[in-house]
């Protein structure tokens, strides 16, 4: 099921508690230097729910996702982290990121267009998520 065409970017639900915690990141001095409106847009037109009532099938952060680029049908999982999270490793993916902003609060089955180096465009299907749970304490700076 395809949840979205290439010109109307897909649905997206974020939990309140990541809403609030990637705008105070967004705040920070360390961010001053980093191009985030794509980021801005995505929450600004994102359904803001409460942390209980988000559903199973949603990238939320520290979510891991597996998604298949439509037209080459490789398959990848990427775990969207917060910057103090990212190891260098090619799974974690930050929120300041590019593909991490596109990714969050995407569901199971939505395509997204992504543009690639070389001015080509790829359409990447998230397959299913896998969420880890969040320790108490923890901080995401």
């Amino acid at each position: 099921m395809n949840l979205s065409s290439p010109s109307i970017p897909p649905p997206l639900l974020v939990s309140r508690l990541d809403c609030e915690r990637i705008e105070a990141l967004l705040e920070k001095p360390s961010t001053r230097d980093i191009d985030t409106k794509a980021l801005q847009a995505e929450l600004a037109r994102a359904e803001i729910v409460e942390p209980a009532q988000m559903p199973a099938d949603v990238i939320a952060m520290n979510s891991t996702a597996r998604f298949r680029d439509e037209t080459s049908g490789e398959e990848h999982e990427l775990t969207l982290v917060f910057p103090h999270e990212t190891d260098g490793s090619a799974e974690k993916v930050s929120i300041l990121a590019p593909v991490g902003s596109a990714l969050l609060g995407l569901r199971a089955g939505a395509t997204i267009a992504w543009p690639v180096p070389g001015g080509r465009t790829i359409q990447l299907r998230v397959l299913s998520i896998r969420h880890r749970p969040v320790t108490a304490g923890a901080t995401h700076d």
